[in-house]
Parts: C-alpha cells; structure tokens; sequence
C-alpha cells in the first residue's frame, strides 16, 4: 500500500472534506488559484514571525530515546545566581514592524485594486494595534514558526506552529494566529488543529503544554483552553487514521458539499463534470424516463401499501389466512420483533452481581437471559419486562 508520509493538519482537514479534491493537491500536485484572503494572513504570519523571532529564548526539546537535550539556559556562569545566560534580543518598534510589512506584503489574488487597497489598509491596523500589545507585555517565546514533526502511535504527522510560549507556570503555550473576522471560544476548545500541534509540542519538547491559544488579531482577543483530555486525543487520532487508512487504500471519492462552490477543481471533478454534447440528447432522455418511472413507482407503492390494508383489514374481520385470486393466494405473514432496554437490563444483572454489558438491540441474546435458569425468577421477570414487542402483518403471494 502506498503511503500517505506525514499528515499535517490541512490535509487531514482536506481529505475528510473531500478525497478526491485531497488526491488532486496531493498526488497529481494541481494548482489552485490565488485568493486574496490567504494571501492576507501569509502576510500577516510572515511579518510576525520576522518581528517575534528576535524576542525566542530556547527551551530543552527531546531526543530520539525521549531524553532532554540541554540548552543555553542550563549553562550559568559562577556567582550568576540564577538568571539564564540566554536573553531575549531587543523589541522592534511599530514603525520597523510597520517596514516588515511594507516588504511582505503579497499581491496575487485579490479581485481588484480596490480590494487588495482595504486589505492592505486593514493589514496595518491589525498589526499596529496587536505590537503596540506586544511592547506593553512582551511575550516568551520559545519557538515562532517551527517545523515539528512526530510519530503520534505509528502514524508520522507533522506542523507549522505559529508560536510556543513559556507560561508564567514554567509549562508552554501552544498560539495559532487567525485573521478570520470571527473567532469563538468554542473554536478554540474543538480545534483539531491546535489537538494536533498539542501532540506535536509533546513529542518534542521537554515541559508540558498547559495552554492552548487561538489569538483572533482582529479583535485582540487570546481565545483560550485547556490541553485536550485523553478522550478528545483519541477522537482526533481516530480521524487521522482513518485518513491514512483511507490514503493508503487508494480511496479517493468525491464528496459533495458545502466546499464545492470554492472548489477550483469543479470543472474535473465527476461530481460537476459536463456530458458531452454528442452523448446530451440520449441522456436527457433517460434521465426523463427515470423520472417518470420513479413517479409510476411513488404511485404503485401507496396503491400497494393501501390493497394491502384493505386485505389486512377483511382478513381481521373475517378471521382469514388464505384469500385465493385468480392466479394466486394471498397469505398473511405475522413478524414479531423484539427490543428491549439495554440499560434495564444491565441494572437487573447488575443486582445479582453480574457485571456484563447487554446489546439491547440483540433481542435473541436477551430473550435467552430471561429463560436462563441460573438467574432467579425475579431477575428474569425483570430482563422481560424491559422488552418491547413489535409486530407487523405482510402479504405473500403463491400460486
């Protein structure tokens, strides 16, 4: 099976939109067209990382064998006390970062002069506000724009990070950087994207990660949360595998939905593909005749569904099985189904000690319960009266 090679967020993100658009960006390598707005927050990331790397004090990352490297800050000179050895470099001023700016600032995408014109002026003012928050209460960081990868279980995955902090506590704080114009709590707290830098931060740095931040420039706004729980880690490992797996198997079908409408592959795609002009007029045809048997088919279904009622009906009146035709009889068929309440059932278990867990839906494994003689008649007539029986009348037809 081929293999995928590591995973990074977007193309986990990607291929669980679409397989198909993923295989195109990722195996054939198309291209797609520029956009103004993400050509924006390229900008917006690159002028960042130009002016906070100066301000990065490195912290002990891990090795291979999951050991400490040492840093410059375990490295102090007699009588020093205990101030590190390494600092951070000088804070820029707005006019420089200004400057970064000017010299970042990329043009592909936008729709017209005008709109790159308000992008641009907007670039600005979100970069003078958030650095005049940056001199008023510098930050510590310890990575800005890092490459990190990592074999999470078997499955190699790999990420940029904005930035990695060092928190007041001594721990690190994961900060991913948005441009959007709206940003939640909640998005920072369901994030799979910050799940998978936690994950990527854990296998190569030495102190834990406490915090997990999506700073909204817009707003000014650090939007915090908690390290994913064990739980939501599995739920995302789950999605990523599912992706390897699914690379790994060749599986690239086309999945319609909200995404199609910005998909710059939709004249490819079978999902939008045109038919041919020579094939147009015989296919018009059969789509017509489709639908005009799917609609004969509506209309037999109900007349089906209400000959049946009539004849259930005579035969609960009349007390009949059989109703002969001309051609054949007419049988009546009883189907009993059974469910029962599997959280009932596991309390009366549960009160003689047993501890197993019961499929509620298994109406067979359930119904033996209640007539197992090892159980009291107590236990028994609890598990049976935690069911519920469903029947259901239908007609056969024999010659």
């Amino acid at each position: 099976m081929p293999s995928p090679g590591p995973l990074s967020y977007s193309s986990v993100r990607a291929y669980l939109e679409c397989p198909l658009r993923w295989k195109y960006l990722y195996i054939d390598h198309l291209p797609e067209a520029p956009r103004g707005y993400f050509s924006f927050g390229r900008t917006i990331h690159s002028v960042l990382e130009e002016a906070v790397r100066p301000l990065v004090v490195p912290v002990a990352r891990r090795t291979p064998s999951g050991r400490s490297q040492r840093t410059l800050e375990d490295y102090r000179p007699a009588g020093s006390g205990t101030e590190p050895v390494a600092a951070p470099g000088t804070i820029a001023d707005t006019e420089a970062v200004m400057e970064m700016y000017r010299r970042a600032w990329v043009s592909d995408g936008y729709t017209s002069t005008e709109e790159e014109a308000r992008y641009r002026q907007l670039g600005a003012e979100i970069l003078g506000r958030y650095w005049e928050t940056v001199r008023a209460d510098p930050p510590s960081p310890v990575a800005v724009e890092e490459h990190l990868e990592a074999s999470w279980d078997g499955v190699p995955v790999h990420g940029y990070i904005d930035r990695v902090d060092r928190t007041p506590e001594g721990g690190l704080e994961i900060v991913d950087y948005k441009t959007s114009r709206e940003l939640s709590a909640a998005d920072a707290r369901e994030s799979d994207q910050l799940g998978l830098y936690q994950v990527l931060v854990r296998e190569n740095f030495s102190d834990p990660v406490e915090r997990l931040t999506l700073y909204h420039l817009r707003s000014l706004t650090p939007l915090r949360s908690s390290p994913r729980a064990a739980g939501a880690l599995d739920a995302l490992y789950g999605r990523v595998t599912t992706v390897r797996d699914g690379i790994r198997a060749e599986e690239y079908p086309p999945t319609p939905g909200r995404q199609c409408p910005r998909c710059d592959f939709r004249k490819i795609c079978p999902e939008f593909k045109e038919v041919p002009g020579t094939e147009r007029d015989r296919l018009i045809l059969l789509v017509d005749r489709f639908r005009d048997l799917r609609d004969r088919e509506q209309k037999l279904n109900a007349e089906l569904e209400a000959t049946a009622g009539e004849l259930h009906r005579a035969a609960e009146q009349l007390g009949l099985h059989r109703i002969p035709g001309t051609r054949e009889v007419a049988i009546r068929r009883r189907e009993e189904t059974w469910r029962f309440d599997a959280a009932a059932v596991d309390k009366a278990l549960a009160e003689t000690g047993r501890t197993e867990r019961v499929d509620g839906s298994d109406a067979d494994a359930v119904r033996k319960l209640a007539n197992d003689p090892a159980l009291s008649a107590e236990t028994r007539a609890a598990i049976a009266s935690a069911g519920s029986r469903r029947t259901r009348w239908y007609w056969e037809l024999e010659r």
